[in-house]
């Protein structure tokens, strides 16, 4: 008679289509383990989907570190796309997941030990840090550890993570601090710098002057001690501020069907 075995949802996401194959291949061999491979972000999110909808989620994503990584070995910088197949790093493609399935687990595969990589992995919702030589049986001993909401990060790297987000930690507090000290109508003006609007787009958001609102954003600038508007957004951002809400598009009203006007719907003349 046979022993019904739970069974583990693995998906790889990794570029290097060799080393993602081969991973799939061994992690395969397990008894319990059921695997996918994805070369990217958006292909990963949609395995993701993919598996929901057929009642057969995944459990863990083993992801690359330096995924979507140019030549440089830089990391573009953008978030987990609505579609398209374009490039997503690994920290984005971990926090995505967290924010459009959060009980999926996270693992992040690294060629190397990099303490503030690895600080901002666990603030985006990763489980684990674990080298990309470790040996098999590590690895599963990890993917079986955060199933059971554990936290593997390797020893040497306990101190280095554990200083990055104290600090990281002190930076948002002190944000918070600077943000608070704004007027209501300064926070309004920061979450539309936020947003990437523009003096004039920020006036007829918020029906100022040009003229106020520069002297609403020099006043920003000031208070929170920065000499620009890329690091009053960024300083914004570690306090938490959010962008202000897209304006809603007016539905354009459809024109008056004349006498003798023939209107077709779905292809076919009413």
């Amino acid at each position: 008679m046979g022993v019904s075995v739970a069974r583990i949802r693995v998906l790889v996401v990794d570029d290097h289509r060799i080393f993602a194959e081969s991973l799939a291949a061994a992690l395969a061999a397990e008894p319990d383990v059921d695997v996918a491979a994805a070369g990217s972000g958006p292909a990963a999110l949609r395995c993701l989907e993919r598996g929901a909808a057929e009642g057969r989620r995944f459990d863990v994503l083993l992801v690359d570190a330096e995924l979507g990584a140019g030549p440089s070995g830089a990391a573009p910088a953008r978030a987990v796309p609505d579609d398209g197949e374009v490039a997503v790093d690994g920290i984005s493609l971990v926090a995505g997941v967290r924010r459009i399935q959060p009980a999926v687990r996270t693992v992040v595969l690294a060629e190397r030990d990099d303490p503030h990589r690895a600080a901002l992995a666990l603030q985006a919702g990763a489980s684990g840090w674990v080298a990309k030589d470790c040996s098999l049986q590590r690895l599963l001993a990890v993917v079986r550890g955060v199933l059971r909401d554990e936290t593997h990060l390797p020893p040497a790297l306990l101190t280095g993570v554990l200083r990055e987000l104290t600090a990281a930690r002190k930076h948002r507090t002190d944000s918070e601090r600077l943000v608070e000290s704004l007027t209501p109508r300064e926070r309004e003006v920061l979450r539309c710098m936020v947003a990437g609007l523009g003096r004039k787009a920020v006036a007829e958001r918020l029906f100022l002057s040009p003229h106020t609102v520069r002297t609403h954003m020099q006043n920003v600038l000031g208070k929170l001690g920065v000499h620009s508007t890329l690091a009053a957004v960024a300083l914004a951002r570690r306090a938490g501020v959010g962008p202000a809400e897209a304006v809603p598009a007016k539905a354009s009203v459809p024109a008056p069907v004349l006498a003798g006007d023939v209107v077709e719907r779905g292809g076919q003349p009413a």
